[in-house]
């Protein structure tokens, strides 16, 4: 029969394994390359889809930045999450409600003066009309608030690569070879 002193000792042994082994795993899922959860927006193609996993959650209509005010290119992430929002412009603060051009939610990203935001003009979505922020309606951009978190990944891509054309269709077309 086993003493108590060496039962104890197995066991310690036993729960420093489980503990390197959990470490282990957690370190491997940190390291993973795909974010657990990712906003890509197609900017040429004027679509936003949410993946979780590498897969296709949801694909969202929006509208992405006029020729004189692109929406910039590049990998942020949410650093602010804000319900029913104050619109600051150059001359004026529009408080929530129906006049208020970011809409019912802002999701705003790690460039600062960018984000991700509804509007009181719906004709807009699917057409390069905003001042560089991702446009959505309101009812999707309350959806895609309630699905996301801050610290998640926005990619902002100006290319249609292969991924772009998986994600959202169409054929890849090289870097420089038109929109």
């Amino acid at each position: 029969m086993r003493s108590t002193r060496e039962t104890a000792r197995n066991f310690g042994s036993l729960m420093v394994f489980a503990m390197i082994a959990a470490a282990e795993a957690l370190g491997q899922e940190s390291d993973s390359p795909e974010p657990r959860r990712r906003i890509v927006v197609s900017i040429p193609a004027r679509k936003l889809a949410l993946m979780e996993h590498g897969r296709i959650v949801k694909l969202y209509d929006v509208a992405v930045g006029a020729p004189e005010s692109p929406t910039p290119s590049g990998t942020f992430t949410i650093v602010e999450r804000v319900k029913n929002p104050a619109w600051y412009g150059p001359d004026k603060v529009v408080g929530p409600g129906k006049d208020n051009p970011v809409g019912p939610r802002w999701l705003g990203l790690s460039r600062k003066g960018y984000g991700i935001h509804g509007t009181n003009n719906p004709r807009s979505i699917g057409k390069r009309a905003s001042h560089g922020c991702v446009r959505m309606r309101n009812r999707d951009v309350e959806d895609l608030f309630e699905r996301v978190s801050k610290g998640d990944t926005v990619e902002l891509r100006n290319e249609r690569g292969e991924e772009l054309a998986e994600i959202f269709g169409g054929t890849a077309i090289a870097a420089g070879g038109g929109q």
